[in-house]
């Protein structure tokens, strides 16, 4: 039977090294930062966004709003 591969600390130290190497201890913070707010970005362009976060509406939107009021 095949079993379900789980990363465990023995693969994760290595790729740790791996990374720290490429881009250097300075650089790591910065770059989860910046994947962490890539990742926000893109779940507001989904729609999604934060909980309780309404999207926003574009001025082109309200304008068509005022035209049909008006």
């Amino acid at each position: 039977m095949l079993q379900t591969a789980i990363i465990g600390w023995q693969e994760l130290w290595p790729i740790a090294l791996v990374l720290v190497f490429l881009f250097g201890a300075a650089k790591l913070p910065a770059l989860a930062r910046a994947m962490g707010s890539s990742v926000n970005e893109f779940k507001k362009g989904l729609g999604g966004g934060e909980k309780g976060e309404l999207p926003e509406e574009s001025e082109s939107a309200d304008e068509a709003k005022e035209s049909e009021e008006g």
